[in-house]
């Protein structure tokens, strides 16, 4: 799907397919309940966030909804460079709350806004060392709260299980190939632990994931 000249009606699929893809592996459930809702809780039930790379943008929605079940509100940023993840976004129904933005990290901070979260998911893994370390720097002045970078963790196992996992479900979608790459290019724990920049925290959430975290 980094092709750009890769056939469109794959490509929409595969932006749908990462709802469902997300939603059983991710665990944003989790990191929500773990990170957001306590500070909504304290903060007379809202907050700012930014999603960096929204891919599908299924992310800032479904987060919205665990806020609004609870009855908070999260005023969601959610911003990606790739301008066909943003056209697709344009389609989607999403509530008020949440703002798509075709920019960067890099031109949100220019602009000079901040947000209580950034967030990301599934973005680390295409990132190198230096261009990891700007990311980092970015959201470390972009959040006044807390950092939470969500990515895969390579292993064999996850390889194996995806094969088979996304051969039987997602069809005439970039998901099984691209998910495969994107599962032999993400950091183990090891390796991102060594990467993470000063004050930041690497830890694992079941299954094969792995959270880099900043708190300010």
């Amino acid at each position: 799907m980094d092709d750009p000249n890769c056939e469109p009606e794959k490509l929409k699929n595969t932006y749908r397919h990462f709802k469902l893809i997300n939603k059983l592996f991710s665990k944003w459930n989790i990191l929500y309940k773990k990170n957001i809702r306590p500070f909504l809780e304290q903060n007379n039930g809202s907050a700012t966030l930014l999603d960096i790379g929204f891919g599908g943008g299924d992310i800032p929605i479904y987060l919205s909804k665990l806020a609004n079940k609870d009855g908070f509100r999260l005023d969601i940023t959610a911003i990606e460079t790739d301008k066909r993840s943003f056209d697709f976004a344009q389609n989607l129904n999403v509530p008020e709350n949440i703002n798509f933005k075709n920019k960067s990290s890099a031109e949100v901070l220019q602009q000079g806004k901040d947000f209580d979260f950034v967030i990301s998911n599934h973005v680390v893994h295409h990132l190198d060392e230096s261009t990891l370390q700007g990311m980092c720097k970015e959201a470390e002045q972009l959040a006044t709260q807390k950092v939470i970078f969500n990515d895969l963790e390579r292993s064999d196992i996850a390889y194996f299980l995806f094969f088979i996992f996304s051969k039987l479900l997602f069809w005439n979608s970039f998901v099984s190939v691209d998910g495969l790459i994107s599962i032999k290019r993400s950091y183990t724990f090891e390796e991102l632990s060594r990467l993470a920049p000063n004050g930041w925290k690497v830890y694992r959430v079941f299954p094969f994931r792995l959270i880099l975290s900043y708190e300010s």
